[in-house]
């Protein structure tokens, strides 16, 4: 398949329909390609502007036969999509990243020990598939972190353990006995300078490009906000995007991957997890970059030429959760937010809000860092804080 290339004019399909892939979509469409969107959520935003829609479960097989019609290549938007959904498709369909891949991915104890054993840096982990297995949380020392080993996102299905006492609470969530189903990952808690994240991109020719790297902010285990270039020595930038485009190369992947990582207080870099497809931490590239990540990602997907990374200006991202998009993005506020310069609002046009539920996000561009910061900062406290804007000195962010 490295000589693979797609024409403009052809359909692809994507499995999931969020906001990744509404945006994959919106990509794919300027660059001339039609789009299939599989989701079985019938109010998933990517629906609304594909060419094509399948809104049944990922199990049903008509649905499969009714998705890869006349696609041309898949990708996906998430990886919790089925596994053997992706294998399946694959048998008749070119799917980037592949479904190996996937596998290899999906599942956090199968991912960690793929990095282990091919020498990259990552915390100290057991598996555990009972409540007893736990006692391994004194091996590696408190704090740690118990994980569900598939599926789980945004601080779902993860428990952070500070002592002995706090495996208790976890009795009623871990078995007394092993299911074969089911299993945990348990990690040494790393004490981090930084939390940091590269985009990788590898073509089907083995060709990268990986992007600047960026500092990111989480609160609850959600990405509340994301900084580029991170603040970072120019060695310590360079060794953490040569260990983004070394991971990548060891999966031998062709797409788009973000790797995320830890910047501890010694100078270490360790690998904490690493994502097949365009990630909420490059939403910048949209607004920031000459080429973005779900541009990439169709580039890739079609063996295209991959785009230039570079970086136009310094950026800050923050996203939108929950009950904030109803105090950011309505009468005055909205006003008050687009009134500034630099200030870019993507709204993800979903229906329902949940708290901690990523509605949209906006990007701060700026001559520095130093000022994209501010305003981004000024935006956090008005999305939470409904009577910043009335104070005496806030008429304005």
């Amino acid at each position: 398949m490295s000589d693979m290339l797609i024409d403009p004019g052809s359909l692809l399909g994507v499995l999931g329909g969020g906001q990744l892939g509404a945006m994959f979509v919106t990509a794919a469409r300027r660059l001339g390609y039609r789009t299939v969107v599989w989701d079985p959520d019938a109010q998933a935003p990517a629906h609304r502007i594909a060419d094509r829609s399948v809104v049944r479960s990922f199990e049903d097989q008509a649905a499969r036969t009714d998705f890869v019609r006349d696609l041309a290549a898949i990708t996906y938007e998430w990886e919790n999509v089925p596994a053997e959904v992706v294998l399946a498709l694959e048998r008749q369909t070119p799917v980037r990243p592949s479904g190996r891949i996937l596998e290899h991915i999906q599942n956090r104890l199968v991912q960690k020990r793929f990095l282990q054993q091919r020498g990259f840096p990552v915390a100290a982990f057991r598996e555990v598939r009972s409540f007893a297995d736990l006692s391994a949380a004194a091996e590696l020392g408190f704090p740690c972190l118990c994980k569900t080993a598939t599926a789980g996102y945004d601080g779902k299905g993860q428990w952070r353990i500070n002592d002995a006492r706090e495996l208790e609470r976890l009795q009623g969530i871990v078995p007394a006995r092993p299911e074969p189903s089911r299993a945990w990952i348990l990690e040494r808690h790393i004490a981090f300078d930084r939390e940091l994240s590269v985009l990788a991109v590898r073509g089907s020719d083995g060709q990268h490009v990986v992007y600047p790297v960026v500092a990111n902010e989480h609160e609850a285990g959600i990405l509340r906000r994301t900084t580029v270039p991170a603040p970072l020595e120019t060695a310590t930038a360079r060794r953490a995007q040569d260990l983004a485009v070394a991971v990548v190369d060891a999966l031998s992947g062709v797409g788009v991957f973000c790797a995320e990582l830890f910047h501890t207080p010694a100078g270490e870099l360790l690998v904490n997890e690493v994502a097949p497809r365009p990630h909420n931490s490059g939403h910048y590239t949209l607004d920031a970059c000459t080429v973005s990540q779900f541009e990439q990602q169709v580039r890739a997907l079609c063996g295209l030429p991959l785009g230039e990374a570079r970086l136009l200006s310094p950026a800050a991202m923050v996203n939108i959760l929950g009950d904030e998009i109803v105090r950011l993005c309505r009468g005055v506020q909205l006003r008050t937010l687009l009134e500034q310069p630099g200030v870019h609002l993507h709204l993800y046009g979903k229906t329902g809000i949940r708290p901690g539920r990523k509605m949209g996000h906006i990007t701060v561009t700026a001559d520095t860092i130093q000022d994209a910061e501010v305003v981004a900062g000024q935006i956090a406290r008005m999305a939470v804080d409904p009577a910043f804007l009335s104070a005496p000195d806030r008429s304005k962010i």
